[in-house]
């Protein structure tokens, strides 16, 4: 279950780093631009992403529950809910940037570049949204295969055509930073025609059913009562970068390019690790919904060991080689050392925060949406914002670099408690209903 959505999110993970680089070839403004629009891309995913969790868990239950009438209804549903909110999301977010960019920056060419890339990259929201659907459809059912192929195809497309694009080879004008949001949004839309395609012609065990489009209120609130959290917890760190944008845009805003640069980077660890998370949900789901409770806590278990072992190779990465991998987005040599440092100290939080992503992920299975939102609100919002705050008056941008590895290790600790009060929870009122 977990394999293919490593593989496809180590290919989505390189499709981030690969795309950063060549618009860091444009100039170091245009990689500020992109640092300072990526916090509303991740928003724009995390709505997705996180409403897409919802349907996926609330399928899983009902499959292993036996009710494939109410599975369908909520595939349907979730469908139609989810095109609503890509439309609402494209109009809001191509409005506001002009606003937002000017947040956290004065220099207008920064400003100029990033509504030019916004622009066309907000363009294709509604088909980002339903492509994220399909895929938490053909998760819900097993099917990680297809999710993994129709992943990595988008991926290498976006790959392939980003240099094209950006610099113009052959019959393809030169767009600069307009062609790397052209590249993605390629790449999004044949994903989605993937998933399309696959699901005209090999149906699954999920169907879209016209006679389930108009929404029924406990189905709605089911899935927004799981959809929402889930969606907090992946919009939250939109709302952490822009707060420590604000905070670091005080010293200079080269920090402000070490962070997006470092968010870039990070992609390469946590993603193979969500990878996991996203093979876990449904069997944790499945399994909760037969009532196999020794099942679910082997499949934490697991998990939490190999989500363990991706991050002691992303810390042993970023203690031996920082250097090297900011220099694949700047030349700039004061640049790489403010990140070489950054990226030290950053990486030492890495292997505690297993725990809470992992837990988080669990929660989600299980349909215990608050839970986990209080997981991410302890990792994105009420620790570290207050702690980098703090941290950032006695020793600058460095400061803020240590706020991280601080708030993975308070948050472990919350997030075992948190998830083993839920599970007893769980099986207290499952074994009262039998």
């Amino acid at each position: 279950m977990t394999l293919p959505m490593v593989l496809s999110m180590l290919v989505n993970s390189l499709y981030n780093i690969i795309d950063s680089f060549f618009v860091a070839q444009i100039s170091e403004e245009a990689m500020t631009a992109l640092s300072l629009v990526y916090p509303v891309q991740n928003f724009i995913n995390a709505a997705g992403i996180g409403f897409g969790v919802g349907i996926n868990a609330v399928i899983s239950f009902y499959l292993g529950a036996g009710d494939h009438r109410k599975a369908d209804q909520a595939a349907t549903q979730g469908l139609v809910l989810a095109v609503i909110h890509g439309i609402v999301m494209t109009v809001c977010c191509i409005t506001i940037m002009p606003a937002f960019l000017g947040m956290f920056t004065s220099s207008k060419t920064v400003i100029e570049l990033g509504v030019r890339y916004s622009v066309i990259a907000f363009a294709f929201t509604l088909i980002i949204i339903v492509g994220v659907t399909f895929e938490k459809l053909f998760q819900a059912v097993g099917n990680m295969k297809t999710t993994m192929i129709s992943l990595m195809c988008g991926c290498i497309t976006n790959i392939v055509l980003d240099p094209v694009l950006i610099f113009g080879y052959g019959l393809f004008p030169e767009m600069g930073i307009e062609g790397a949001a052209l590249a993605t949004d390629i790449g999004q839309a044949l994903t989605l025609t993937i998933y399309l395609v696959v699901y005209l012609a090999r149906p699954i065990r999920v169907h879209i059913r016209r006679q389930y489009i108009l929404p029924s209120k406990k189905m709605v609130i089911k899935l927004y009562s799981i959809g929402i959290p889930a969606t907090l917890n992946l919009a939250l760190p939109s709302l952490l970068i822009s707060a420590l944008n604000a905070i670091l845009a005080a010293y200079s805003e080269v920090y402000i390019l070490v962070l997006g640069i470092y968010y870039k980077l990070q992609t390469f660890v946590y993603l193979p690790a969500n990878g996991i998370v996203q093979g876990m949900r449904p069997l944790i789901g499945y399994n909760y919904g037969a009532g196999e409770h020794q099942r679910v806590s082997q499949i934490f278990k697991i998990v939490l060991c190999i989500s363990g072992i991706i991050m002691v190779l992303g810390t042993v990465i970023c203690l031996l080689i920082p250097g090297q991998l900011m220099g694949l987005f700047t030349h700039t040599e004061a640049t790489i050392q403010t990140g070489e440092t950054a990226l030290r100290i950053i990486g030492a939080g890495f292997i505690v925060s297993a725990v809470s992503v992992t837990s988080s992920g669990a929660l989600e299975g299980l349909g215990k949406g608050i839970p986990s939102l209080l997981i991410s609100l302890c990792r994105y919002v009420v620790v570290i914002i207050p702690t980098a705050f703090l941290l950032s008056r006695f020793f600058g941008a460095v400061g803020v670099w240590n706020a991280f590895w601080i708030t993975e290790a308070i948050t472990a600790i919350i997030s075992i408690c948190v998830y083993y009060k839920a599970i007893a929870q769980s099986q207290l009122s499952q074994s009262t209903v039998k």
